[in-house]
């Protein structure tokens, strides 16, 4: 019906022919991409998002080295609970040892004591005053001598129990200077531990069993072999302590009332939101090892799944540890920055020697 227009018809061959520059030229960016990165051609504008990738990588964990420091073997029945046991732990601290001393001894033998004498004289009075032996009952309403007796007696036991008590807890809660501070913070439902002197902190959560159907995938899981700790009491990070020295637990909680309890240290604190409470240990020096505990606070739905795992090592290896974990002794130096990390661009540039001048030759010439 219209005439055709030669103009229409050209703009249309233009723009398949810019399709086709375009298209080739697409086709040939692949080529260009997969040229190596030190190719001359490359300039930094190309190399900065290369080099941003590669640093936004997370690091790869380092593999466990079981019996290294912070992951040394526990050994079976130390440290930890043992089925079918019954008493205290085995105490590895002094203040534990005057503790159970004091419980296992003078506490049961008062206590065997009196229930022995209260028991051989119920069974006395059953046969001594029984209707068939004592027809006529006695009309006497009471007895001074004995009243006096019965009176002072269990004075005298209350005073003989409270003495070492306010002694041992008097020890208990007036702590001699601290060698080591840790700061333990409970949450729901996990540990944070805190070292204020050298820079270090970090969380620990217990270790799932390897069958755990919440296990995510790449987490670690308790070994089955037991070279992390029993079921349920295993956790990712310990805390470590150095041995024969005073470490001062500052002991508080972010969100409800947990309870920091190690059994074989004599040691159990609530952490209370808001408040901050302190306890002491002092291991023995021979008493190096791996002991385990667990929150004592009924601390809401997890509250079985709060471990405490606390590996006590020398002092060297205590000074090990914290330089692992990027921490800082105190009163040392920082290392010196070695030469060669210095980068070429920030090196200092010797002067460059110029040529003589001589100014006068220059104004004639």
């Amino acid at each position: 019906m219209f005439p055709p227009n030669p103009t229409h018809a050209t703009g249309v061959q233009m723009r398949l022919i810019g399709w086709a520059i375009a298209l080739a030229a697409a086709g040939l960016t692949p080529a260009a991409a997969q040229s190596p990165a030190s190719a001359p051609g490359t300039t930094a504008a190309t190399a900065a998002p290369a080099a941003t990738a590669a640093a936004a990588a997370p690091a790869a964990a380092a593999p466990i080295v079981y019996g290294s420091v912070g992951h040394a073997i526990p050994k079976e029945g130390v440290g930890m609970p043992v089925p079918g046991a019954y008493g205290i732990q085995t105490q590895v601290t002094p203040l534990g040892e005057r503790a159970a001393h004091f419980h296992n001894f003078w506490l049961m033998w008062t206590i065997t004591l009196i229930s022995a004498f209260v028991l051989a004289l119920l069974v006395w009075t059953i046969f001594r005053y029984r209707r068939g032996a004592n027809p006529t009952p006695s009309r006497n309403s009471h007895n001074t001598v004995i009243e006096v007796i019965w009176t002072l007696v269990p004075v005298l036991i209350l005073l003989a129990i409270a003495l070492p008590s306010i002694s041992l807890l008097r020890a208990q809660y007036s702590p001699p200077p601290a060698d080591v501070t840790v700061k333990v913070t409970g949450h729901q439902w996990y540990w944070t531990y805190e070292y204020p002197d050298y820079g270090v902190s970090f969380d620990s959560n217990i270790l799932k069993e390897k069958g755990d159907p919440t296990l995510k995938p790449g987490d670690r899981f308790r070994d089955p072999a037991g070279r992390d700790g029993p079921p349920l009491l295993a956790a990712d990070e310990r805390m470590v302590i150095p041995a024969g020295k005073v470490v001062k637990f500052i002991i508080t909680a972010d969100d409800v009332i947990h309870s920091f309890a190690v059994p074989a240290f004599w040691t159990k604190l609530d952490a209370n939101p808001g408040q901050l409470n302190e306890t002491w240990v002092k291991v023995d020096a021979d008493k190096t090892g791996v002991y385990f505990g667990q929150c004592s606070e009924l601390c809401g739905a997890r509250h079985a799944f709060m471990p405490i795992n606390v590996e006590v090592v020398t002092p060297d290896q205590f000074k090990q540890w914290i330089a692992s974990k990027g921490g800082t002794l105190p009163g040392a130096k920082p290392a010196a920055t070695p030469a060669a990390a210095v980068t070429p661009a920030a090196a200092p540039q010797p002067a460059t020697p110029q040529p003589a001048t001589n100014q006068a030759a220059t104004a004639q010439n």
